[in-house]
């Protein structure tokens, strides 16, 4: 029966409404039932009690809620807590709640797997399966909310898409996503709280600059010049770093938003002066700012972390040429805390290739 049931959650509040006055019931309901979805984050037609038994049971026999699960969780002892998420279709997923003295940040996946194979990345190892649906997005988010919450009784204030998958392969429904995050109907949380993470599709980032969008973007960068990219990024053969550079200039004009540069230091890859002033002459592209990034190294990977000392004088070398710079210290170090780790582990094929 399961098959023939609407997700409830794939309707606009109008076509709610209607469903509702097709029903002989009046548009409001329509709205009620809206608000329990994305308001309430309510996941069960039986907890929606401001509507009668019957039109209760009507909703249950005509429409489904495809709510996801949390399947599994561990939390670190620096207080991350990493969790893997059961979408409706046995699928999994993952997202982490990063918890520091000022903030609480949702790490959220976008794709089940990913279609992009870097290197470095445990999500790479997986195939992409599919797109994330804006309400399992959603889902992910209000999990996490939970967890921060119950642990540490905090609200979430930041969201970054550094999860499993390239958002901006999956666009429409990230785009969909941040709309119920951000509304007043939805979570009510402010854009210039959320960060869409991109390994660099320049065509996309130019749709973001057309679409005006209010939230942050960051840029998998890793390295700034075209051979060391193309050894760690594929995606770089076909979207190189002249192609993303005038991608990002065209977003900067249409959103006056500044670009974060995503860099994680490899022992010995990019972590040279050399590699510095190759970032510091690409970040003067663009007004920008950097995280660099400690890495978590990944079951059989080739990349090792870089030493401390030489990311301490890499920073210092921006910082000194004017360029905002943080280092993001590896969190969730004593669980699988690289992205796509904790799938991985249910899913050996990926650990043979």
């Amino acid at each position: 029966m399961n098959h023939q049931r609407t997700d409830i959650r794939s309707l606009s509040l109008e076509e709610l409404k209607n469903a509702f006055v097709q029903q002989g019931e009046k548009a409001f309901r329509g709205a009620q039932v809206y608000e329990w979805l994305w308001k309430k984050s309510c996941v069960s037609f039986d907890e929606m009690s401001n509507l009668s038994k019957t039109t209760r049971d009507w909703l249950k026999e005509h429409y489904v809620i495809n709510a996801l699960t949390v399947d599994e969780k561990q939390v670190s002892a620096d207080r991350t807590i990493k969790s893997t998420f059961k979408l409706f279709d046995g699928e999994l997923v993952e997202g982490v709640l990063i918890p520091t003295d000022k903030r609480m940040t949702a790490c959220v996946s976008s794709q089940v797997g990913c279609s992009l194979t870097c290197t470095f990345c445990a999500t790479g190892k997986l195939d992409r399966k599919r797109n994330l649906h804006p309400d399992e997005i959603y889902d992910e988010v209000v999990q996490i909310r939970n967890q921060a919450a119950l642990h540490y009784q905090k609200p979430l204030t930041n969201i970054v898409f550094m999860g499993m998958g390239e958002p901006l392969l999956n666009y429409a429904n990230v785009l969909l996503s941040i709309e119920k995050i951000c509304g007043e109907e939805g979570l009510h949380m402010s854009p210039d709280r959320i960060t869409v993470s991109t390994a660099g599709i320049a065509k996309m980032i130019k749709k973001l600059g057309d679409d005006e969008v209010k939230f942050n973007l960051a840029l998998s960068l890793h390295a700034a010049n075209d051979v060391k990219r193309n050894r760690i990024m594929t995606i770089n053969e076909s979207n190189n770093l002249e192609a993303l550079a005038e991608a990002l200039q065209y977003y900067y004009n249409k959103t006056r938003n500044r670009v974060t540069f995503e860099y994680i230091a490899f022992r010995d890859f990019n972590d040279s002066m050399e590699d510095a002033k190759e970032l510091l002459a690409f970040c003067k592209k663009i007004p920008s700012k950097v995280n660099v990034i400690e890495y978590n190294p990944i079951d059989a990977g080739e990349f090792q972390k870089a030493d401390a000392d030489k990311i301490n004088r890499f920073c210092a070398f921006l910082e000194r040429n004017g360029i905002i710079t943080k280092v993001r210290r590896s969190r969730g170090k004593d669980i699988d805390a690289a992205c796509g780790q904790l799938a991985n582990k249910k899913h050996p094929e990926a650990r043979m290739n």
